[in-house]
């Protein structure tokens, strides 16, 4: 029986790490991420990372401030401990700290079987100790209480190597890696570069990985294929400098009323966003005080319009870390979905920033030479297709760097990129069309008038003496018949003849067509009158023909 007044204390079972979130973590890539996060947040310099694929181990090491005894029994074990209970910024740096809620630390114990911690302060010791999953996870079967676990003896010459010249800082040591490491050194490089871009942004931290330093350099795959640029507010990103393949027309600033700044950018084409060969792939991701914190946000906003999959960016929004407010998720992973900074956000990328990289972006595309957005009601079906044939025909005339000439007649092919995309549609419809016509004569058995038999005959002793002269000796007409050799304007009489009575006809809008078709058909550019005159007879003669074809 109690006695009165006697004090009790929670005892916490070991089962909560994992109710917490030891298993949440399923990312190597957010273990890193962990460890990196809490370099920074300890005014790390530096950050360097070991990779040895073959042991299924990596290291992490930093030269931060490190911890004594009571700091690791107290701030790391301690699980909940936040270090904004104290300052919402690091105390030598005044950086602000991306830690928040104290149990982002259980994604170490999630991706090995064994980790070791050590750390030491300046003039100090190491302290630390291993936690062995297996020992962990039976500890959790026979429900200890987090007081009655102890973490293992570091074993020193297991971490030797790794503590020379290190005189403050804090060593993390993952053995057999769960799923082993299945990436490759340089794409792992790729990944680093690509998620932990406040090592980027700040020249007072680095990572090294491997030895070597992880800069927008790593990103240069991706740089080398962007097209175009649109940054957001103020942004000073060295990675923005490297995309030297994006012409100063093709880049445009964007104003955001929220205390965002950032990029969005575009590939040439969606394979391009891709990590080396995997299925992992750069999209526009959002940052909070550096760290990565929700991949792809265009996800909770798709506009199903193709423009989305060449887009790839960064957005950062350090308003979303208020001390009053944690709107992260327990996996950390990600923001809270109806958080309503969040949603501010979302909102003004749907409703102000998308729509003009969207429309941008079309534009753009078009005045490259490549194929836009087919949603875009800008240019109709017929146009983009027509131009878009265009642009694959001028390329077989693009000339080499080192021919003097590549830019004159660079922009003699675009000079003729407008008059192409008419040309080509309007070609099409007299192709369609008058072969439409011909099957119809041949479908009724209508025969040949003596107007339209000369002008067959005409045409093919023409086409005889060409021949001759040009030693021509194969069949070039694929018909054998008479009506390959009429256009339009005979056509038109033999199936629906010119009458005073009749309000229309196809013969009398053949007879103002043919100008203007004969001049297409000799690849003829024409003014924007006779364009003008052409669309509006083409459409008369193509409701004709479709009131002809649909009469039994």
């Amino acid at each position: 029986m109690a006695k009165q007044n006697e004090r009790f204390t929670f005892d916490i079972s070991l089962s909560v790490l994992n109710h917490l979130g030891r298993n949440l973590y399923r990312s190597f890539v957010t273990v890193l991420g962990e460890a990196i996060s809490n370099a920074w947040d300890a005014d790390a310099e530096n950050v360097w990372i070991y990779i040895d694929k073959d042991a299924d181990s990596f290291v992490i090491k930093d030269d931060g401030q490190g911890m004594n005894a009571e700091d690791f029994q107290s701030k790391f074990l301690k699980i909940g401990y936040s270090k904004r209970k104290d300052s919402s910024k690091s105390a030598q740096k005044g950086r602000p700290f991306i830690g928040r809620k104290g149990i982002g630390k259980l994604a170490l114990l999630s991706c090995a079987e064994t980790i070791t911690v050590i750390s030491r302060m300046k003039n100090g010791e190491y302290v630390g100790g291993v936690i062995d999953n297996s020992d962990l996870d039976q500890a959790i079967m026979d429900d200890l209480s987090s007081r009655q676990y102890q973490l293992g003896l570091i074993e020193y010459d297991k971490v030797k190597k790794f503590t020379a010249n290190h005189s403050h800082g804090t060593i993390v040591y993952f053995e057999n890696i769960k799923e082993g490491i299945r990436k490759s050194i340089d794409h792992l490089k790729k990944l680093v570069a690509l998620n932990f871009r406040f090592s980027l942004l700040d020249e007072s931290f680095n990572i090294w990985l491997d030895g070597e330093l992880i800069t927008h350099e790593n990103l240069g795959g991706l740089a080398d294929h962007t097209q175009f640029l649109w940054t957001i507010n103020e942004i000073d990103d060295p990675y923005l400098a490297s995309l030297k393949n994006v012409k100063k027309k093709y880049k445009k600033k964007l104003q955001s009323d929220l205390p965002i700044r950032g990029f969005i950018a575009s590939v040439e084409k969606p394979l391009n966003l891709k990590i080396m060969s995997t299925e992992e792939k750069a999209g526009v991701d959002l940052l909070v005080n550096g760290r990565l914190r929700e991949k792809d946000i265009l996800k909770h906003i798709p506009t199903a319009r193709i423009v989305e999959s060449y887009l790839y960016g960064q957005i950062h929004f350090d308003g979303l870390d208020e001390e009053s407010k944690d709107r992260f998720t327990s996996s950390r992973e990600g923001i809270i979905a109806d958080d309503d900074k969040f949603q501010s956000l979302l909102s003004d990328l749907r409703n102000i920033l998308l729509p003009q990289i969207i429309e941008d972006w079309d534009v753009w595309r078009i005045e490259i030479g490549r194929e836009g957005d087919d949603d875009n009601p800008r240019l109709s079906k017929k146009a983009r297709k027509s131009r878009a044939l265009y642009s694959v025909v001028s390329e077989e005339y693009s000339l080499p760097e080192e021919v003097d000439t590549k830019d004159k007649v660079g922009q003699w092919v675009k000079d003729l990129a407008d008059d192409a995309q008419f040309n080509f549609s309007s070609y099409a419809e007299c192709f369609v069309s008058e072969n439409l016509i011909r099957k119809y004569i041949e479908d009724k058995k209508i025969p040949l008038s003596k107007e339209a038999q000369d002008e067959v005959d005409t045409r093919k002793k023409n086409e005889d003496n060409s021949k001759n002269i040009g030693n021509v000796s194969i069949d070039i007409r694929k018909s054998g018949g008479d009506l390959g050799y009429l256009s339009m304007d005979f056509l038109a009489y033999l199936v629906d003849k010119d009458d005073p009575v009749k309000k229309a006809s196809l013969s009398r809008d053949a007879k103002e067509y043919k100008p203007m078709r004969d001049a297409l058909a000799h690849t003829s550019l024409l003014t924007d009158l006779a364009k003008n005159k052409l669309t509006t007879v083409y459409e008369n003669i193509k409701g004709r023909l479709r009131t002809l074809l649909s009469s039994k």
